[in-house]
């Protein structure tokens, strides 16, 4: 009996020593993204400060009127990063263009640049204007009238590919919406198999952005974007940006918003009980904390969603990228494993000296 405790004990700290190994490493790790990470931060304070009024504390991010900065803070000027467009769209393509209806001549010019058109050859392009009404018109159940502002200034580039191409978007001087959330929202609204540019005359948030990319997707190719799933798109749009405010991180709540789409349409969840039980172990999942206000949006979000019959298998062919990680993504986290290892050593002396 004493050497069998003897061998348990030595196992034990085989055990610990194990253990530890991972701990140690998920702190260096941890360490050196938050060093790494600095710049990245000023860079994001920075553009803060140029979009928030004085004192404010948060930034007024889904208004589309901002004080203009410097030529040079034009956004994302590189092609082909994951999730992106790959590929440069020209007019042989035949994309459609939605240009924000108020942009001023010399707006225009910089917008057009940045969506890789020469303005001589404008007239060459299926172009569509969308309205500071229409905004306010699809905007409005979700975004204060104050933030939404009086000019239309987001502006779209977008054409159609074959199947199999997936959603693919770059942003240029887009300051809120990632390409996450526009990704996720658009295979909501039912569009596919496309490639999207979105641009703005300098930062602003791009909410409006949305608008005029399901507008001229439904004009180049005759497909209607039905009313209701243009409401749910905008807005999973409005509240993915809400929640990522809430827990700092966009790229986490744009995750935690498509594995609860997946789950609500796989599983065909529709009551209100088994959706906010599915939040409630999505969010321990992904640790994450939402308010109950966020819950029950979140829930009446994914109700919509779940009424638009939408197909599982399509939405993970558009965002192929995001749902392989959401696959092999182990949502817990270290500290959860170490709980669990403890958990079984706990019982396995239990079940020893009983």
């Amino acid at each position: 009996m004493k050497q069998q405790k003897i061998r348990v004990a030595s196992l034990f700290l085989a055990c610990m020593l194990f253990l530890l190994a991972p701990v140690q490493a998920y702190a260096v790790q941890t360490d050196e993204k938050e060093m790494g990470n600095g710049q990245e931060g000023l860079q994001g304070e920075e553009l803060l400060d140029q979009e928030s009024p004085a004192g404010s504390g948060t930034p007024e991010v889904k208004g589309e009127e901002r004080e203009e900065t410097p030529e040079g803070n034009k956004g994302q000027d590189v092609l082909g990063q994951p999730g992106e467009v790959t590929e440069p769209i020209t007019k042989e393509d035949k994309p459609y263009l939605a240009l924000g209806a108020n942009l001023a001549p010399a707006q225009q010019a910089v917008v057009l640049e940045l969506l890789g058109i020469n303005p001589e050859e404008l007239e060459d392009y299926d172009v569509i204007y969308i309205t500071n009404e229409e905004e306010h018109e699809y905007l409005g159940e979700y975004v204060a009238a104050s933030k939404i502002g009086t000019r239309a200034l987001s502006s779209v580039l977008i054409v159609k590919r074959e199947q199999g191409n997936g959603i693919n978007i770059t942003t240029k001087n887009i300051s809120y919406c990632t390409i996450g959330m526009y990704k996720n929202a658009l295979i909501t609204a039912g569009i596919t198999d496309a490639d999207i540019i979105v641009a703005g005359p300098f930062p602003i948030s791009g909410t409006a952005a949305l608008v005029g990319a399901m507008k001229a997707y439904s004009d180049m190719t005759g497909a209607e974007v039905s009313e209701r799933s243009m409401d749910t798109a905008l807005n999973e749009l409005v509240l993915t940006g809400d929640i990522a405010e809430t827990v700092g991180d966009s790229q986490k709540a744009e995750e935690l918003v498509a594995y609860l789409k997946q789950e609500v349409i796989e599983k065909g969840l529709d009551s209100q009980q088994e959706i906010e039980e599915a939040i409630q172990e999505a969010c321990g999942q992904f640790d994450i904390t939402l308010a109950e206000q966020e819950i029950e949006e979140l829930t009446g979000l994914l109700k919509k969603i779940g009424d638009l019959d939408l197909d599982i298998d399509s939405i993970r062919n558009q965002a192929e990228e995001l749902y392989d990680k959401l696959t092999s993504l182990d949502t817990k986290s270290i500290f959860d494993r170490v709980a669990d290892f403890f958990r079984s050593i706990l019982e396995f002396f239990q079940g020893l000296f009983s």
